[in-house]
């Protein structure tokens, strides 16, 4: 009779064992899906979503951390040739993106359009010095002009270099080589970049946040290529949720007038949440001997030596003309010549890369920083006399636009989603574990003592 009733007791516990274990297999499926429609439905891009709150104003502070290269021999270069010695200066740091996007408009095809306005408050406590600091740069003026040369620069007895304030370089002064005002960003303040055309995710989550229009233009104009002219993925600021780490990220960066793309390296651990590290890949900006997508980006077979130079970015054509060329800060990235070319350049990885970390189950870029280099191009001139001989790609200003999320939103963040999924995670292994040891312990039980 004992026997009989250990053996009702053993069968009656592996029964439980297995229906504990089977509920925790069921609720694998069951929790990623109550998971994927809260994250679906947040997601969305309209008025009372968590996504809709951060992307109206940005939550975080967006700092622009700019380093201007201060020319140490302009006499040398001009009258001996001599390669161009800089000092990197900075940081001089601004605080942008401070302001919420205006005139948000929902259209009938799931997507909403925008206006991003531009503004920039200089920081004091958080740069080097004084924007009234003086600096010795490219005279900008002159490297314009001598694109289209005229009897104006000679008249004016301009020189290839000058002495500016900070503010000035950076933000604009008034020429009167131009007649008008001139500035590595300038104009900024009180300026727009847009219209964007965003999809809102409603129909389809894995289309939120992607663009579909830039000024009212399905493509770029700038390249005269459909390839090149392409405006891929998101802004940046999110991407679709469930991200896959053996996909690239696309985005868009109207600054370098071009789509790029960022890469998987590692997973880390930001305040308590994990994130995927992806960085801007060394192809994006490769020659098209090394990378053949990028030769409808090689406008100038001269300066780009048969389209074979690396790390640099010909943007004049989508900057009225200018010599601009965008690159990794200290030519990360380039052709060895680039940083031949001028004396005091380290490019260094961690420092100069662009980065963003993504919480992929939200796909939210939770910290990024965006680093780039603006150069400007000066070589022989017909019309103002100096011994330069050939062509240099000059470093003007590097930047640093960075921003990660606080400790208030990323306990927020893991109080609403990350401590949610553990927890499920933990009960669903609880379960399953619990119940599988009961069930094989019952089992075994029940053949070794009766």
């Amino acid at each position: 009779m004992g026997c009989c009733n250990r053996r009702c007791g053993l069968i009656a516990g592996a029964v439980l064992g297995a229906v504990v274990a089977i509920l925790g297999g069921i609720l694998i499926p069951v929790g990623n899906i109550v998971i994927e429609g809260t994250v679906e439905k947040e997601a969305v891009i309209e008025s009372g979503t968590t996504a809709y709150d951060n992307w109206v104003s940005t939550g975080a502070n967006v700092y622009r951390q700019l380093w201007i290269f201060d020319l140490k021999n302009p006499i040398e270069v001009l009258q001996y040739g001599a390669r161009p010695v800089v000092v990197e200066k900075g940081p001089y740091t601004y605080r942008i993106r401070y302001l919420p996007k205006e005139n948000i408009t929902f259209n009938p095809n799931n997507t909403v359009s925008f206006l991003l306005p531009q503004g920039a408050i200089f920081e004091p406590s958080m740069s080097v010095g004084s924007e009234e600091d003086n600096v010795t740069s490219l005279n900008l003026a002159v490297a314009v002009s001598e694109c289209h040369p005229n009897n104006r620069i000679k008249a004016s007895n301009s020189s290839l270099f000058q002495r500016r304030t900070v503010k000035e370089l950076l933000w604009g002064y008034t020429d009167p080589l131009l007649n008008g005002t001139i500035g590595v960003f300038s104009p900024y303040n009180g300026t727009y970049d847009g219209y964007y055309n965003v999809y809102n995710g409603k129909d389809d989550i894995s289309k939120v946040g992607i663009i579909d229009r830039w000024r009212g233009e399905e493509s770029l104009d700038f390249w005269d290529d459909k390839y090149c002219d392409m405006i891929n993925g998101t802004d940046a600021s999110s991407f679709p949720p469930f991200v896959d780490k053996k996909k690239p990220l696309y985005f868009f960066s109207s600054d370098i007038c071009r789509s790029v793309s960022a890469g998987y390296e590692k997973k880390l651990n930001l305040k308590g949440i994990e994130v995927y590290h992806y960085t801007l890949q060394p192809s994006t900006l490769a020659s098209p001997t090394v990378n053949p997508d990028n030769q409808c980006f090689c406008r100038d077979m001269k300066t780009t030596k048969n389209c074979t130079l690396a790390g640099v970015l010909d943007i004049s054509s989508c900057q009225d003309g200018r010599p601009i060329y965008i690159s990794l800060p200290h030519f990360l990235h380039g052709s060895p010549s680039l940083q031949d070319q001028v004396v005091g350049l380290n490019p260094n990885e961690e420092h100069h890369n662009t980065f963003l970390d993504v919480e992929p189950t939200t796909g939210f870029t939770l910290r990024f920083a965006k680093r780039i280099q603006v150069n400007m191009m000066y070589g022989p001139s017909k019309v103002i006399t100096y011994k330069v001989k050939d062509y240099t790609i000059f470093p003007l200003v590097w930047l640093n636009e960075t921003a990660t999320l606080d400790d208030e939103t990323a306990d927020m963040f893991k109080r609403e989603l990350t401590s949610r999924i553990q927890m499920l995670d933990i009960i669903q292994k609880t379960l399953l574990g619990v119940g599988v040891s009961v069930f094989c312990l019952c089992l075994i039980s029940y053949f070794c003592k009766c």
